[in-house]
């Protein structure tokens, strides 16, 4: 498809979470299928309830998928934490923005999650444009919470997703 993958990916770090963006397409989901692929590794990733219900559920669940409820407020947060502190090897995909709809601000539950359990972020770029999916270098979350938040956007700035006009803070034609 003419697709490539670059950049570092830190096989060697059992925890991590990995952050997507620009998220404004179906077609992420398959593309982020065939990187795990190439990767080698057993990632998870988040995904509405709504999804999980049959029959897409019974494709998606072993495809790693863990759904997750929007609709009202829990403690997800610190169940994902405890199942990283649970557990000797887990890397879990969130879409930065959270939804396919153009955001000015990413979602921060990933950055939490990573701060509280103690692991790094990778950012997974996803550049329509380029035709690449990039890894970057890891980010361990310290305690200037907005200066880790501003340094994680500045890597997506300008990214084409899919449907350019949904990427976070791609310039408009």
């Amino acid at each position: 498809m003419g697709w490539k993958v670059t950049g570092p990916y830190p096989r060697d770090i059992k925890k991590k979470i990995l952050v997507a963006a620009p998220h404004t397409s179906n077609w992420d989901f398959p593309l982020g299928v065939m990187v795990r692929s190439i990767i080698r590794d057993d990632v998870k990733y988040i995904g509405k309830a709504s999804l999980f219900k049959p029959p897409l559920g019974w494709i998606l669940k072993p495809m790693g998928g863990i759904p997750v409820d929007r609709s009202r407020s829990n403690n997800f947060v610190e169940a994902v934490v405890q199942k990283f502190d649970s557990t000797d090897k887990l890397s879990v995909l969130f879409a930065a923005e959270g939804s396919r709809k153009k955001v000015e601000r990413f979602r921060t539950g990933f950055y939490h999650i990573a701060r509280m359990a103690k692991i790094p972020i990778v950012p997974a770029i996803l550049d329509y444009e380029k035709k690449e999916f990039r890894f970057d270098e890891l980010i361990w979350p310290t305690d200037n919470v907005e200066a880790d938040l501003e340094r994680i956007e500045q890597l997506f700035k300008g990214v084409r997703g899919y449907y350019p006009g949904k990427s976070f803070h791609y310039p408009q034609a």
